[in-house]
């Protein structure tokens, strides 16, 4: 797929993009995220010329809208749960105390566990997985795993099924992401009758089958800042 493909239906365009990765850098402490300088400009300048700009993300909804009013955007967050969290968070943060080091985030209607604080992530992902799955499952909710996180949420929804609802009607879809919730995304590109381009943002963490699923890699959102400037 050529970008110059979507470049030349840009006006019939859905563009998705994630946050944390994407548009902002990966930092220690999730409430420190801020979007790189440039991008508030370019997404302004870019939402008149598209059929629709969307960022889809685990974030809550306010807390990108935050750190990046730009009118027109829409705000997809929690990947599009919509259900209500029950009282997780003594049994999240118990399982969470387990690992020095890991961060919970009450989230409203899902509780994350952020380990990229421990001393070995990727030890401690797998360790608190089933310990979070257990006790996701006796609350009939789900766990759903991204790149040092594990986030406790209500079933249904997911990044596939934003996507697919963002990019009706649409003559071309581009997505861009870095973590494993945008493999989901990329998948739902498959059953579209569009124009498609799968941006992977690279990142050291960024999962190989993402890699391998995108039509076109850019080193992090430096790459996907002057991706989407190419598109003006």
């Amino acid at each position: 797929m050529s970008l110059d493909e979507v470049r030349r239906l840009l006006a019939r365009a859905v563009v998705v993009l994630d946050f944390d990765g994407t548009l902002s850098p990966l930092v220690a402490r999730p409430q420190d995220a801020r979007p790189l300088d440039g991008f508030q400009e370019v997404l302004t300048v870019l939402v008149p010329r598209v059929l629709r700009l969307a960022l889809v993300t685990g974030r809550p909804t306010s807390f990108v809208r935050d750190r990046l009013p730009v009118d027109g955007v829409e705000v997809v967050g929690l990947y599009g749960l919509d259900q209500a969290q029950p009282d997780l968070m003594v049994a999240v943060r118990a399982a969470a105390a387990t690992e020095a080091g890991s961060y919970v985030e009450d989230k409203g209607m899902t509780v994350a566990v952020h380990v990229r604080g421990t001393a070995d992530p990727d030890a401690a992902h797998h360790r608190l997985r089933p310990l979070l799955t257990s006790i996701a499952a006796e609350a009939g909710l789900t766990l759903l795993e991204g790149k040092r996180v594990l986030e406790v949420a209500p079933t249904g929804g997911g990044k596939g099924d934003a996507v697919r609802a963002l990019a009706s009607g649409a003559a071309a879809v581009l997505v861009a992401g870095d973590d494993v919730a945008d493999i989901d995304a990329f998948d739902a590109l498959d059953r579209l009758h569009a124009v498609v381009c799968r941006v992977a943002v690279l990142g050291p963490e960024t999962p190989d089958e993402l890699r391998a699923r995108a039509d076109l890699t850019v080193d992090g959102p430096e790459g996907l800042l002057l991706l989407l400037r190419s598109l003006l």
